[in-house]
This record gives structure tokens, sequence and C-alpha cells, in this order.
């Protein structure tokens, strides 16, 4: 028999006669393979639907002809461009390769629902626009009722009608942001699907778009043409070259497809699948831990059988080689079952996504090469990777470990560990506080958190000795000796209670942290409004995502006629060029202002901007060198340029942003005029319950925008982040299973490896109760280290993280120790502990005396 056939047979029967001690490596790979293969094949499908849709959309655009130039703000893939003359789709009807063009008018319009409330603008944009008459040029299709014929009349993607409770002949407000009262005619489809997205889409009759949608008629977002019979889109785009005039220009159909389908889904899809992947890395490394430990116990425990068979003849080689089969074996089989269970989280999350508001394109799944390979590989290469230092450990038996009862393992006690740690730790707090403190940078401080996990696994079975020990002393007294001997089991070897403590204090630790980051962007945020809102209350938009339609612009003055109302003032938005450098601008009355928001100290005079003035954020000023007298250029979409100057620099900019100018020097240059915010101030000697019911009152009529007090402000601008937290704590979910799974299975086989003694315990008369409790106390006692590692590293990360945001923003982040969350966060560690080591417990105290102790 050769070499490699006996060592193929060993690793099969050790498999067959024990099954259930590869169990929990089995389940550890299947959950992080299924969770990364059914992210990979749920964004291949998520795309490819797009595509489709898109495709399907436009499939009668030959080409679109916009303008040339956009005007891009930090933080924005997608500039604002100016409009061009709805006149030009005359001339370009006039080519002879044009078959027709029409003029396509785009802005924000919101609808209100049938319960008063706005419809979408969490994040995906809520359009309104005319609506195209050529069919083939139109990417919406009529599906029901008919198409709006006069004034006031509307049609709107069906998804959206659905959403807002509305049907064919209903009235509704439409915000754009002026209300706009609007009767629904028609019901849409895009591409085939009830709407693009969660994007919303309000179909107006051309002469409508013209009136609410921009600041003059005349004007379109861009002109859609298709191509007469034979010509080719890329001729098509050649000849229109040849008229259009400077600072137009003309793509393909298929290039505006790429480019809707990459605004819409590729972002989206980008920030969602990376999010999931990173969790699947987390998820991966927390089976590492779980894996290496189990093999490594499985090791120990053969040490008797890996000696006889060095004795017998078996070359190291071959009991390294017999280690990593049966971990490759595991592998194939976990990995193979995690592709089978991930397609069917990409068909779970398919059905479910449509359930939740977010329509999924209709398609089969996508079932790609890559999607395939990666989780395989990825899954093999964790589970050998995990076996390979036990597989060593493995064939460095001495055939005269046969002869020995067992080993001590000392690593509690190895100086060299803590010493190498202890370095590691230090070199990690000096790497961050760097990163952090002297020279802010995000990847010196990324560094330091690496090197400090790091730090954390190599002293945790140094920290384990001393940890276990102070968390069995209460444990002793509250338990007696059932809990003395738990924690006696525990301290039997420091490395596998750390090992087996690792995985859930990383699991922990992450959870830990983004709790930790999520109550520091609220205290910020509350920070922000307590310091810079000086409003009684405020008349606000979403706080997050590109969607919404603004408030009215008018809105601001009718409510400051209310006598309750002090002072009134609306914040706007606008874009430019500052110095050749796309910027955001805060469009609004600043004499007014100061009453609303607190400036902190300013520089110059707010009263003074008037149509060539502008005032300049403290930290905006320094960066460009510029302080009061200071001339400045400022390009604007509809391709003017002109000279401001700089008549007021102050400090604090959270809410007011970094460039402001009056209404009126907006207004030669606005698109859709809207303000995002109103700070509304009550008259002296006015109840606040009263003044915000008379200003809910004034808004009423311009679509029930939400009025807030300060309080209520903060937290709904930070609303953002418990969704963000719900969906991390959802996904971590999996990564604590994988570790409590990984206690279960150490457990089950310190069982198995304690039987004799687990016997003689009994026959010297513990009950079976106690030893219920004995092993399960021990599992607490693991997870309670484990918790509380994880705790102290997430909070430290979440520090890390905290300050590093704060170094790379103009705006100060507050650090913020959420006490309640976190100690929920250590119950349900130690509560899962119990949890773990419930069956592990059962199985125990079912095992038969006699037969217990006479085991090998």
């Amino acid at each position: 028999m050769s070499a490699a056939s006996a060592t193929a047979r060993i690793s099969l029967s050790s498999l067959r006669a024990h099954k259930r001690r590869f169990a929990g490596t089995f389940t550890a790979v299947f959950l992080g393979v299924a969770f990364l293969a059914g992210t990979l094949v749920m964004g291949d499908t998520l795309r490819a639907g797009f595509d489709t849709m898109f495709g399907n959309a436009s499939s009668g655009t030959d080409a679109v002809v916009r303008s040339a130039d956009t005007i891009t703000t930090p933080g924005e893939s997608q500039g604002v461009r100016q409009p061009v003359d709805t006149d030009l789709a005359e001339r370009i009807g006039q080519v002879p390769e044009v078959a027709a063009a029409e003029p396509d008018i785009q802005g924000a319009g919101q609808l209100i629902g049938s319960d008063g409330e706005p419809v979408g603008g969490q994040g995906p944009p809520t359009l309104a626009g005319n609506w195209i008459d050529d069919p083939e040029l139109n990417p919406y299709q009529l599906a029901e009722g008919r198409l709006p014929a006069k004034s006031g009349e509307v049609i709107v993607n069906r998804g959206a009608a659905d959403t807002a409770g509305l049907g064919i002949g209903d009235t509704t407000i439409l915000r754009t942001p002026e209300p706009v009262r609007v009767t629904l005619v028609g019901l849409a489809t895009f591409g085939g699907e009830d709407g693009m997205a969660q994007v919303t889409f309000t179909g107006m009759t051309r002469a409508d778009a013209e009136k609410y949608l921009t600041p003059e008629p005349g004007e379109a977002a861009s002109i859609q043409v298709r191509a007469d019979s034979g010509t080719s889109q890329s001729e098509l785009v050649e000849a229109l070259g040849r008229v259009l005039p400077a600072g137009t220009e003309a793509i393909t159909g298929q290039e505006s497809a790429e480019e809707n389908t990459e605004m819409i889904s590729g972002q989206f899809l980008g920030l969602f699948t990376t999010f999931l992947l990173v969790f699947s890395g987390i998820a991966l490394l927390v089976a590492t831990f779980s894996i290496h430990n189990t093999f490594a116990i499985v090791v120990a425990q053969r040490t008797r059988e890996n000696a006889l068979l060095r004795a017998l003849g078996a070359a190291r080689r071959q009991v390294v080689a017999a280690t990593l089969a049966e971990a490759t074996m595991v592998a194939v089989a976990a990995s193979a079952a995690g592709l089978a269970g991930g397609i069917g989280i990409a068909a779970g999350l398919q059905a479910l996504f449509p359930a939740i508001g977010f329509p999924f394109p209709e398609g089969d799944l996508v079932i790609s090469g890559v999607s395939m390979a990666l989780p395989l590989a990825v899954g093999m290469v964790v589970c050998l990777g995990s076996a390979l230092l036990p597989a060593v450990r493995a064939g460095r038996t001495a055939p005269l470990a046969a002869l020995r009862e067992s080993s001590v393992d000392q690593s509690g006690a190895s100086r060299g560990r803590a010493v190498a740690g202890g370095i590691l730790a230090l070199l990690a707090l000096g790497v961050t506080l760097t990163g952090v403190v002297a020279v802010p940078s995000v990847w010196l401080a990324g560094t330091g958190a690496v090197m400090a996990l790091i730090a954390f696994v190599i002293l945790g079975p140094v920290a384990s000795s001393r940890a276990v020990r102070v968390l069995g002393v209460p444990l002793g007294r509250l338990r007696g000796t059932t809990g003395r001997l738990a924690g006696r089991n525990a301290l039997r070897s420091p490395k596998r209670t750390a090992a087996t403590a690792s995985a859930l204090m990383i699991g922990v630790a992450v959870v830990s942290l983004f709790t930790v980051f999520g109550a520091s962007l609220k205290a910020t945020m509350d920070q922000t409004v307590s310091r810079s809102f000086a409003g009684d209350v405020a008349v606000s938009v979403p706080g997050f995502g590109a969607g919404g339609s603004g408030l009215s612009p008018e809105l601001a003055g009718v409510i400051g006629e209310r006598p309750e109302v002090a002072n009134a003032v609306g914040l706007g938005r606008g874009v430019a060029q500052v110095d050749g450098a796309g910027r955001e601008l805060t469009v609004t009355d600043p004499k007014a202002l100061s009453d609303g928001l607190d400036l902190g100290t300013v520089d110059g005079s707010l009263d003074r901007l008037g149509t060539d003035g502008i005032a300049v954020s403290a930290t905006e000023a320094e960066a460009r060198g510029l302080k009061p007298g200071s001339r400045t250029e400022l390009g604007f979409t509809d391709g003017e340029r002109e000279t401001f100057t700089v008549r007021a620099v102050y400090e604090e900019p959270e809410l007011a942003g970094d460039y402001l100018v009056t209404r009126q020097a907006w207004a030669p240059h606005r698109a859709q005029d809207a303000d995002n915010l109103i700070a509304v101030t009550f008259a002296d000697g006015v109840d606040p319950a009263d003044g915000k019911a008379a200003v809910e009152k004034a808004a009423s009529p311009y679509g029930n925008p939400d009025v807030q007090t300060r309080d209520e402000y903060a937290e709904s601008a930070a609303g953002g982040i418990d969704m963000m937290l719900t969906l991390v704590y959802a996904l971590l979910a999996l990564a604590v299973l994988i570790a409590l799974l990984g206690i279960a299975n150490t457990l089950t086989l310190a069982v198995h490896e304690r039987t004799r003694e687990l016997g003689l315990l009994r026959a010297v008369g513990q009950t079976r109760g106690q030893l219920r409790g004995m092993v399960r106390w021990e599992s607490v006692l693991v997870a309670a280290f484990g918790t509380a590692g994880g705790l102290a590293l997430g909070a430290f990360l979440g520090w890390v993280l905290v300050e590093a945001s704060d170094g790379a923003s103009d705006s100060p982040f507050a650090f913020a120790l959420p006490p309640v969350q976190l100690v929920v966060v250590a119950l349900v560690g130690v509560a899962a502990g119990a949890l773990a080591g419930w069956r592990p417990a059962r199985r125990a105290a079912r095992l038969d005396v006699l037969r217990a102790i006479a085991t090998e």
C-alpha cells in the first residue's frame, strides 16, 4: 500500500469515527462561505437586472445631447450640468440622420401620499419631468390610464403610486418645491418594472414642467434623439457633432444607459456589496479561530495515537498530511454546501427585497464562475490555513509521547508570549496615538488598530489565566464547588480558553466598535445642533440621501409673518466653481441668519453681502488664503462667471456651510430654487407648543414638511445612524453565531477529552445537575472573558475611528461611550456563552459512569 493511500485511509477512518468532532468546523466554514457566495451572487444579479432594465428603458434612444461642462462638489460623483435650449431639438430634428428629437426637462418633484406624508426622499431621488410623447424616446411606458393632457394632470410610476396609496383620479400635492395640486391620470412602468429602484417619477405636460421645474421657459436638461433607420448610434453622434453649438456634446444612447446604471445602481451596489463583503470577512475571521481551536484540540487528543503511528514507522510528513487531509475533506464538503447555501441566500433576498420596499429587478439569478470559485477558494484557504499549525504540531509528536498520559499547557505562564504581546501592544498604542493625535493619518490609525488586534490575540493565553481567576472568584462564592471546578477547567488550558474566547472577542469588538461610533456620531450631531442652531424649531427635509424636493423658498416668509414668530430664515443650496473648484453654496438671508444659527465670531459684516458679496467659513478662508476684502471668481452652471468680494469670515460652518450668498445674488443663476432648512425663532413670551403649532399650520399647505424642536431635529438628522446600526447588528449576528458554535464545539471536545475524569467525579458523588452546571459555568467564564476583551478592544477601536474621522474632517467629532448599549452587549455575550454550553453540558451529564471510568 502506498504512503498516500495509507494517509487517505487514516484520514477517512478518523472522520468516520469522530464525525461530531468536526461538526462545528463544518458549520463555521459553511456559514462563512454561504454568506460570501450569497453576497457575490446577489451583487451580480442586481447588476445584471439593472443593466437589463436600463437597456430596455433606453433602447429607443440613440443619442443624448447635453451641456458639456459639469460642476462637481466634493463627495458627489454626478455633477450639475448647465441646461440646454429646448429650441435645439428643432435644429437637431433637421439633421438627415435624425428621426426624432425631444427635449427632456427634469427636476425634483416629491409626491404627497394619501396619508399626508411625502413619498420617498430617504436616499434615491424624487424626480419630475415632462412626459416625452415619442414612445421610443421615453424610458417610461404608459401602463394604465391616459397621458397628461392639460395643466395639473400627471402620470406617476406605478411603484410610487402604490407607496403613496394613490390611484387614477386621485388628487394630491406635488412639491416642486412649490406646492402644486395635481391629478393622477395614468400609471407608468420603467423598463418593464414598476419603477427605477426606489426612484419616484412624476410626468407632467411640457408647459407645467417648464413652469415649475426650470427658472424660465425654454430650458431642458438634455435632448433625447432617435436615429433614422440604417444609422448607427456612433454615426448619429458624429453627425450631431457637426451642428451642435459650443458648450454642448452628444453621447450615444448606450453610453447614457451605462451612466444612468452607474448613477442609480453602481454607487449603491458598490457600497452595499462592499459592506456585505466586509462582514463576510469578519465572519470568516471568526471562523478561523474556531476551526484552528477545533484542530488544535483534536491533535492534542490524538497525541498518543499520532505517537503510535510514529512508533510504527509513519514519517512526520505523513502525520501532517493525514491531519491536512481531514481538513481538506471538511473544507471541500463545507465549502460546496456553502455555495448551495449562498445561492439560497441570494434567492431569499431576491424574494425579500420587494417585500421591504426595494424592487429587486426581475430575472433569474446570475451565477458566475467568479461568484462560485472565490468563496470555494476562500473556504478551502480558511480551513486549511486554520489547520496548518495544528497539523505541523501533530507531525512533531515524538514516538515516546505514546508512553505519556498527558501534557500540560504552559502558554498561560509563557514569559516570552507576555513580553512579545506587551511590546506589540505598546507599539500599537504608539502608532495609533501618532495617527490620531500627533500626525493625523487614517492609515497610521488603521495600522495601529490592526496591531492592537494582533496583540490581543498574542496576549490572550496570558490574559485568560488572570481574567478567569478574577471572574471565577464570585462564581466560586455563588456556586460553591461547582463554580470552583468550572474555573479550574477553564484554567487548565489557557491557550485553548483564549483561542475559544478570541472568536467571540472579535465579534463583540466589532459590535462594540460600531455601537461606540454610532453613539459618537449622534453626540456629534447633537453637539453641532446645540452649538450652531439658535432657533426654537426647524422645518427641514430628510438629512441624508439625494432624495426630496426641498422646501419652497416662499415658506420662510410665510412662517415669518405669523405673530408667534420673531424670525424665520431659510437655507437653500447652490453649486458654483470657486476659483475653479466645485463648491456648495448656502443661499440665504445672511442678516436674518445670525438670529437662526450661531455662526460664532464673524470677521466683517454679513449685512453687506448684496449681489456681489460672499461670506466664507474660517477653515475655508484659511485654506484658500481669503479674508474680508479679498476677491474670488465664481463660475455658475448657466456658464456665467462673476467676481465676488469676501465681506465676512465666520467661525462655525457646521449648519451654514462654507460659503454664503444672498438669494438675490443666486437668483440669476438658479436652477430649481429650494430651501433645505428653515430655522424659526419664536417671539418673546410665546409658549413653545403654541409656536410649533402655528408653524405647522403655516407649513401645512406646502406639503406638510417636518416641524421639529431642536432635540427632534438633531435626532432626525442622525436618523440614518440607527438604520445603519440595525443592519450592522443583523449582519454581525452571523459572526457571533459562528463564535458560539466554536465555544460549543470546544466544550464538546473537552467533554470527550475529560470523559474519564467526569466519570470519576460522578463516581465520588457529583450529581448530574452539578456536572451540567460545571460545564455551563465553564462556558460562561470563557464567554465572559471573550466579551470583556471584545468590549475593551471595541471601545478602543471606536475611539480610534472617531479621532481619525475628526482629523480627516473640518467638523469636530465628539467621542461618546453609550453605557446602556455596551451593558446590553456584555449581557448578551455572557448569556450566549450559557446557551453555547447547554448541549455539551447535557451530553456530559448523560455519560455512563462505569463506561466513562473505563475510557482510555
